[in-house]
C-alpha cells in the first residue's frame, strides 16, 4: 500500500512553506480532497509560531453516528499520536469536525519537524482508522454494516463467530477492466489461500449469503464481489490501523492496480504494432528494390539481345556482300579478252591551231 500511505502532499507543502519563510507571514488557506474531506490552515504575521488546522470528514457509517463532532475514540487516538506538538481546540473551528493548534518551535532540528509535518499529513487515515477500528470492535452478530469511504464504491463489514467479514462490491466502467479485474481477481483467491498467515480471499459473481437484505442498488455490479476473513489478531495493538487503512484503501488500489496493467498491455500491443509495421515496410522496400533489379536485369537482357541480333544481321549482311564480290571476281567472258586484242582502236592525231587575236 506505498501508494495510498494517507498522506495530504497539499498540508504538507503548505506546513513547509510556512517553516522555511524567512519571515512571519499570514496564512488562509481551504482545500478539498477526495471530494468530501475539507481542511482549513490559518495562521498570523503577529502569532507565526501557532497554525490551527481545522478539518471535516464525513463518518464512515452514518447508521453508527448522525453527529458532526467527532466520537471521543478518535479524539484519544489524535491526542495519543500529536501530544508532542499539537493541541485539540474544543470547540472546533463552526463548519468543521476537528481543530488543532499546532506549534513546531519545541522542535529544533529540522529533521524533527520535518517528520512532524508528515503526521500531521497522515491526519484524516488516523481520523477514518480510528472509526473503522472502532466499528469492527463493536459489530453485532446480525446483518451488515455499509461504510463510505468513497461515495462511489460503499463496501460492507459484517460479524460471524470468531472472524469478521469485510465485503466489497466492484464496479468498473469498462469491460477491459473487467476482464483483467476478474483474473487478477482468481490470482489474489489463490495467493490467499497459499499463505496461512494472510486474510483468507474469496471471490464471487453473485452476492455473498451475508448481503441479504441489502437494497438492488447496492449489490449491482459488474465485476463480482471480493471477500476478507479478517481475524482477531487482524485487529490488534498496531495492526489495527493498517488493517483498517487497508480496508479502507482496497478498491482505489485494485483499480489503480487494473489500470496500470491495462496500460502495460497496451503499451506492449503497441510496440509490437510497430515492430510488424516496421517489418511490413521493410518488406515493401525490399520488393520494390527486387523489382527494380527485375526491371533493370529485363531491360539489360533486351539490349544485349537486340545486340546480338544486330551483330547477326550484320554478319549476316557481310557474308552476303562477300559471297557477291567472290562472285563477281570469278564471271569473265575470255572471248571479250580476245576481241580487245584484235580490235585495238588507233589514236587520233590532234593538230594545234594557232589563233589570230582581230584587232580592233
Amino acid at each position: 500500500m506505498a501508494f495510498f500511505n494517507g498522506g495530504s502532499r497539499a498540508l504538507v507543502e503548505i506546513l513547509t512553506r510556512f517553516q522555511s519563510s524567512e519571515r512571519p507571514m499570514p496564512v488562509d488557506h481551504t482545500f478539498f480532497e477526495l471530494g468530501s474531506v475539507r481542511y482549513h490552515v490559518q495562521a498570523s504575521a503577529s502569532d507565526p509560531e501557532n497554525v490551527y488546522l481545522s478539518i471535516s470528514t464525513p463518518s464512515l457509517s452514518h447508521e453508527a453516528s448522525t453527529s458532526t463532532c467527532l466520537p471521543e475514540f478518535t479524539l484519544q487516538e489524535v491526542r495519543k499520536m500529536y501530544h508532542k506538538f499539537a493541541e485539540i481546540v474544543e470547540p472546533a473551528r463552526e463548519g468543521y469536525a476537528l481543530t488543532l493548534k499546532l506549534n513546531f518551535s519545541g522542535l529544533t532540528r529540522p529533521k524533527d519537524r520535518a517528520r512532524a509535518v508528515r503526521q500531521v499529513s497522515l491526519l484524516q487515515s488516523i481520523v477514518l482508522g480510528s472509526q473503522l477500528k472502532h466499528l469492527l470492535g463493536s459489530l453485532g452478530s446480525s446483518g451488515a454494516t455499509k461504510l463510505v469511504y468513497n461515495h462511489r464504491d460503499p463496501f460492507f463489514v459484517s460479524r460471524t463467530p470468531g472472524k469478521i467479514n469485510a465485503i466489497f462490491p466492484m464496479r468498473f466502467r469498462d469491460d477491459t477492466d473487467v476482464a483483467v479485474a476478474t483474473s487478477f481477481f482468481q490470482e489474489l483467491q489463490d495467493a490467499g489461500s497459499s499463505y496461512a498467515k494472510a486474510p483468507k480471499c474469496s471471490w464471487s459473481a453473485i452476492p455473498p449469503p451475508e448481503l441479504r437484505g441489502e437494497s438492488v442498488q447496492h449489490l449491482t455490479t459488474n465485476g463480482g464481489f471480493v471477500s476478507f476473513d479478517i481475524f482477531e489478531r487482524h485487529v490488534k495493538r498496531k495492526r489495527a490501523a493498517k488493517t483498517a487503512w487497508i480496508l479502507l484503501n482496497f478498491q482505489a488500489y485494485v483499480k489503480y492496480h487494473i489500470k496500470c496493467t491495462r496500460n502495460y498491455i497496451q503499451s506492449r500491443m503497441r510496440k509490437r504494432q510497430e515492430s510488424l509495421a516496421e517489418v511490413i515496410q521493410n518488406a515493401r522496400l525490399r520488393g520494390g528494390q527486387d523489382k527494380k533489379k527485375l526491371q533493370v536485369r529485363k531491360k539489360s537482357k533486351r539490349r544485349l539481345f537486340s545486340l546480338g541480333k544486330a551483330k547477326k544481321l550484320q554478319k549476316g549482311f557481310r557474308s552476303v556482300i562477300d559471297g557477291l564480290r567472290r562472285l563477281r571476281l570469278r564471271i569473265r567472258v575470255k572471248a571479250l579478252d580476245r576481241f580487245r586484242r584484235c580490235f585495238v582502236m588507233p589514236k587520233l592525231a590532234t593538230k594545234k591551231h594557232d589563233y589570230l587575236r582581230l584587232g580592233a
